[in-house]
């Protein structure tokens, strides 16, 4: 089974996703966490950290070499259970392949993330040393309308017989939750929203889900008094 590791900065949420059994991990970024009000970075990590023991990612956020080698390092110590998350390049679009090295090197367990060409995912492989997660963008590939199915097919062979996990990031419906599951990707990544409708749709009846929604039409028109 596919492991499902929810994705937000939402204290409460994370607190109560963290009951439910199905989630078996966590990822942030700066954006979810800006989205959330976080103002205090340090702060909402230690925070969370005094009830999270499952894996957890949190991302650098400085664009400069040094700069993300001592976040990682901060990062890491504030917990075991702490996966790092390096993009794959920085703003210049220059490969962070030397300091993900490093960091991996040191026994640092990353994230590599941003990740949606099979040359970035070779990039980061061939440098990763410990546990590790490579995190592949199949949504935002599928948003230009590329199949996201070979990239990550093809990555899942290219990190067999390796400590690397590849992570399905950023999907945009139910469904590649079972594709995920499908092709053997070993975790995929899914805002609580996505959690609860998996959880609420699951082996759902197609004719009684028809039902619904001709009665949720009818009702939202009858609520708003149409008339022609």
């Amino acid at each position: 089974m596919v492991k499902i590791f929810a994705d937000g900065a939402d204290k409460a949420s994370i607190l109560e996703l963290n009951k439910n059994p199905l989630i078996q991990g966590f990822t942030t970024n700066p954006t979810l966490m800006r989205k959330a009000g976080v103002t205090d970075y340090k702060k909402f990590a230690l925070d969370i950290l005094k009830d999270i023991d499952k894996s957890i990612s949190f991302e650098v956020f400085s664009d400069d070499f040094y700069e993300m080698w001592d976040q990682a390092q901060e990062i890491s110590s504030w917990g075991k259970n702490i996966y790092v998350k390096i993009p794959i390049t920085n703003t210049e679009g220059e490969s962070n392949h030397i300091l993900i090295e490093g960091l991996s090197g040191e026994g640092i367990k990353l994230n590599v993330t941003a990740i949606t060409t099979l040359d970035q995912v070779r990039d980061a492989m061939y440098v990763l040393e410990g546990p590790s997660y490579i995190s592949i963008f199949a949504g935002r590939i599928a948003d230009t309308g590329v199949n996201p199915l070979p990239t990550m097919i093809e990555a899942l062979e290219l990190i067999k017989d390796t400590n690397i996990e590849i992570i399905w990031a950023s999907p945009r419906e139910v469904y590649n939750i079972y594709q995920a599951e499908d092709i053997g990707c070993d975790i995929i990544t899914c805002t609580p929203d996505l959690i609860n409708k998996y959880e609420k749709l699951k082996g759902k009846d197609l004719t009684e889900y028809s039902l619904e929604t001709v009665q949720m039409f009818y009702n939202d028109a009858q609520q708003a008094g149409y008339k022609i």
